[in-house]
């Protein structure tokens, strides 16, 4: 299996430029994907941003599993984190994470009321590429205010938007850190599309994405792909692929399976929600490996 890293040179410079913006802030934003949140957490957040006040945004939540929305919930409750779940694109965001972000900053606000000042919290939304960050920040402003992509490292430099006259956030570039030492967890963010696609093997890591999916959501993976119940080697990316090839009739001449086509079909659907809501993690799971 490839060891998966990706740490480009502008993410040394947009770590040290988004230190340099804590001194503007007064709340931090952190959202990661419902789907792997563990994964999807920066551990240089935790040095970076321990004297501010920190609120999480479990994004995407409408792709994951509900109860396991729940679970992660009560995981980071009991860690002292501020949670909620968010679909970005969704009806009522809005209106609920502006109350969620300025319930959170009440004491930063309050403080500045005793002394007789009207203060506008300033709010830094972070987290690593593709977990929907530009799309939270248009959501709230209500415009494309922020640059916004489908793959990661599209936003760059400081963006200031303005959500009410007591509200601003700013945006900032999806940021991974130096290693990727835990592959169980770097194969969670190539998987939700957070380690763009044109540096990895799409192929072995949408292999790897049908053997691990077989585990946690047979049934609508079947479904979805209905040769897979032939294959053999259920272990094997390789055969996992070429099940899905013979399921979509992607023969190239000469009978030979069109696995690369598979791959990226595989990956846009997974990310897309269309094999199944499916968490990768789960706090159990996740603490367990925690403690060994």
């Amino acid at each position: 299996m490839q060891t998966i890293n990706w740490y480009p040179g502008h993410m040394t410079k947009a770590k040290r430029e988004l230190a340099e913006d804590l001194k503007l802030i007064d709340v931090v934003v952190e959202i990661v994907d419902a789907r792997a949140p563990l994964a999807c957490r920066n551990p240089d957040f935790e040095e970076l941003f321990k004297n501010k006040i920190r609120v999480m945004l479990l994004n995407k939540s409408d792709l994951s599993s509900p109860s396991v929305n729940r679970e992660w919930i009560r995981y980071f409750q009991k860690q002292g984190i501020s949670v909620m779940e968010l679909v970005s694109i969704g009806s009522g965001a809005r209106k609920s994470a502006v109350s969620f972000i300025e319930k959170a900053g009440e004491p930063v606000l309050k403080k500045y009321r005793d002394k007789g000042i009207s203060k506008t919290l300033r709010a830094m939304v972070v987290g690593i590429p593709n977990v929907g960050k530009s799309t939270f920040i248009n959501k709230l402003a209500g415009m494309n205010r922020a640059q916004v992509g489908d793959r990661p490292g599209v936003t760059r430099g400081r963006q200031w938007v303005k959500i009410s006259p007591y509200l601003e956030l700013m945006d900032t570039p999806g940021l991974l850190w130096a290693k990727l030492e835990d592959q169980q967890s770097a194969k969670h963010i190539a998987y939700i599309g957070s380690i763009r696609d044109d540096i990895l093997n799409v192929e072995e890591i949408a292999g790897m994405l049908l053997c691990d999916l077989y585990g946690i959501c047979h049934d609508e993976l079947i479904k979805r792909y209905p040769k897979l119940v032939n294959v053999d080697d259920r272990e094997s990316a390789e055969s996992m692929l070429e099940g899905v090839c013979r399921s979509r009739g992607f023969i190239l001449s000469g009978g030979v399976p069109d696995t690369e086509r598979a791959a990226r079909i595989v990956l846009d659907e997974f990310r897309a929600g269309k094999i199944a809501k499916v968490a990768l993690e789960r706090p159990e799971v996740s603490c367990e490996e925690q403690d060994r």
